[in-house]
């Protein structure tokens, strides 16, 4: 019988498209290399810069993500998404092509032994409100029905320029505002009632402690992949962040 490699990789904020060739190779080098040393896979988020449907599919940097992740699923390794604010519209079709299990945002899982709450982490940013109107718009089925009912150059258009204006809006805001507010982290522990946290989203990577109902609890941020980008891995006995050099 087969012993468990007992491992577990993390990453979000991958944000993939044919512009950054080399973040693409990048994360295709995990999935041939460091995640087959792994039992399970995790991607929080944000994998691709936009997504603009399923019906988007054979384009060829989703073919050649799904081919990737269908390689390493099909080797045993257990690969789960959670979708983030740039590919929400992520769907059935990608995921069974690409062998993954989706996850609800948030959920609680057991990664290696200790039951761990996962994000994408858009969701603890609670200062942010002309964000969240703007997440609660698009996560709406009748507005996600009247885009996907759109031409598809169409699309692609409209979240080339949703990006953009998202850009320039962040120039605007604080990094406080931008961030997780102490509020919401401590509303998702008491919820949950566990002592890890993982998210990415805010592309500021770390690991922080919060003293919640008299208990210290562990929040770990995944590093986006606008830089050199990088990942978490977990064993039963440690967890470390590992980053790619420049």
């Amino acid at each position: 019988m087969l012993k468990s490699k007992q491992v577990s990789l993390l990453v979000s904020d991958v944000h993939l498209c044919e512009e950054r060739p080399a973040q693409v190779d990048r994360f295709i080098g995990v999935l041939e290399g460091p995640a087959r040393e792994a039992d399970s896979v995790f991607i929080l988020g944000d994998l691709f810069e936009y997504w603009v449907g399923d019906d988007d599919c054979s384009a060829s940097l989703p073919q050649r993500v799904m081919a990737s992740l269908k390689v390493l699923s099909d080797s045993g390794c257990k690969t789960y998404f959670t979708c983030g604010n740039r590919d929400f519209l992520i769907g059935k079709a990608f995921a069974d092509q690409a062998g993954l299990i989706c996850l609800d945002d948030p959920c609680l899982i057991d990664i290696q032994g200790t039951p761990t709450i996962l994000m994408h982490g858009d969701l603890l940013c609670t200062d942010d409100s002309a964000y969240l109107a703007f997440r609660q718009q698009v996560r709406h089925p009748q507005w996600q029905a009247q885009f996907l009912a759109q031409p598809l150059a169409l699309r692609h258009q409209m979240a080339r320029g949703a990006t953009v204006e998202s850009g320039k809006a962040k120039q605007t805001k604080s990094e406080e505002i931008m961030d997780v507010t102490e509020t919401a982290v401590a509303a998702v522990f008491q919820k949950f009632k566990v002592n890890r946290l993982i998210h990415g989203h805010t592309h500021r990577p770390g690991h922080h402690q919060h003293l919640v109902d008299a208990q210290l609890r562990d929040r770990w941020v995944l590093p986006d992949w606008y830089g050199p980008g990088g990942y978490i891995r977990v064993t039963p006995n440690h967890i470390e962040e590992i980053l790619f050099s420049a």
